[in-house]
């Protein structure tokens, strides 16, 4: 194959991969970045009002002053979805934002935390001494996540700032990522560079007839296919066993909000990939459980009635396609599950009365973690039915 050949064959799937985003689209995407967004404080510290656009902008301009050259950036995950299509059947959750950069050496690392919490001095309200204020201060009082990645293939980091209602502001900066998306609907980017440039240079508002370029990509591979994906709510991946615990969480959570597989047959397989990856992650029943708590308290936050179905999703898919556990350790988990599906109710005041309710498993000794001890031992003293065996 000639190098013509090869170059307009690159370029003809670059175009595939990508699509120029409607006004509508680019008005959705304005409000995002215009919206304030409180970043909560612990213990004394103020809330902080940030704006999405201020933040990237500040953080931008000073890693670039600091030797850090950021190639381009981008918004993604659920906030990306909910800009190229408005009603998918949830709220978006995190605000997520890539900052494409080089990060040859584990210095820059130390480097971006220190210009992130630097930048959050800015947006203290007015009468705050800020010359008191570290950085190791900033961290405690406003970051909620700090993740720092550096191997031969994946080199990146992320700090996530609090937000009490589970929208936190994810600044993620990324040399290089294997894998960057769990399912076709979460594989979109959209490059932000043109929005923040008419944020730069232009006072006016943007309208239909006068607004930026903006670019959006899909990592998935094909757009349009992808974005027929989030229309229908269909869902679809590749690879689940490259998805650090397999994408099973995210998997039934889109099952829990009438999204359908593109394929059932196929599914079939791919969920014992999902289980199988879920458990060589997690292998430890403790880690199960607090990635479960974790999961659930980010992604269900005002949603709280959904948890339920989600857990009895979760917990037929671990029950019918894992087959890499032992009976016991199979068991163990599942019961987590059927726990924690129990206290979700009881924390909505949902048990009817003893007799209508039946759950799968004893508590088991092995369950040792004390608010699930504890929890289980206040249960009893209020009368909770008889445990009944499932299988």
């Amino acid at each position: 194959m000639s190098c013509t050949r090869i170059f307009t064959e690159q370029k003809r799937k670059k175009r595939k991969k990508e699509l120029v985003l409607t006004w509508d689209q680019v008005s959705r995407l304005n409000e995002v970045l215009t919206e304030a967004v409180p970043v909560h404080g612990r213990g004394n510290f103020p809330t902080l009002e940030v704006r999405l656009k201020d933040i990237v902008q500040m953080v931008r301009v000073r890693l670039e002053q600091r030797g850090i050259t950021v190639k381009d950036v981008r918004l993604n995950g659920s906030t990306a979805s909910h800009v190229l299509v408005q009603d998918i059947g949830w709220s978006y959750k995190d605000l997520d934002v890539i900052f494409r950069v080089d990060l040859p050496r584990e210095e820059e690392f130390q480097l971006i935390k220190d210009v992130v919490l630097g930048t959050l001095l800015d947006f203290l309200p007015e009468g705050v001494n800020k010359e008191k204020i570290t950085p190791m201060t900033l961290k405690e009082a406003y970051v909620q996540k700090l993740v720092k990645v550096y191997t031969e293939q994946d080199r990146w980091s992320l700090i996530s700032l609090s937000n009490n209602n589970g929208r936190n502001v994810e600044l993620k900066f990324v040399d290089s990522i294997r894998r960057q998306f769990e399912f076709s609907v979460d594989s979109f980017q959209i490059v932000l560079d043109s929005v923040l440039s008419y944020y730069d240079f232009s006072e006016d508002p943007m309208t239909q007839d006068f607004h930026p370029t903006v670019v959006g990509e899909s990592m998935y591979g094909n757009f349009a296919v992808a974005l027929d994906h989030l229309r229908n709510k269909l869902i679809a991946t590749k690879r689940p066993e490259e998805i650090r615990g397999g994408g099973l969480l995210k998997y039934c959570n889109l099952l829990v909000r009438d999204f359908k597989p593109t394929d059932e047959e196929e599914f079939k397989a791919l969920e014992r990939y999902m289980c199988s990856r879920f458990f060589i992650d997690f292998p430890d029943i403790g880690d199960q459980q607090r990635k479960l708590e974790a999961y659930l308290q980010s992604h269900f936050v005002g949603e709280e009635k959904s948890k339920y179905d989600y857990l009895m999703i979760l917990r037929r898919v671990v029950n019918e396609s894992t087959v890499c556990l032992m009976g016991h350790e199979r068991r163990q988990t599942l019961n987590l599950i059927s726990l924690t599906a129990f206290r979700v109710l009881a924390e909505q005041n949902a048990i009817p009365d003893a007799s209508s309710v039946t759950c799968y498993y004893q508590p088991a000794p092995y369950v040792r973690d004390l608010n699930f001890s504890n929890y289980y031992v206040a249960s009893c003293n209020q009368s909770i039915p008889t445990w009944l065996p499932c299988n």
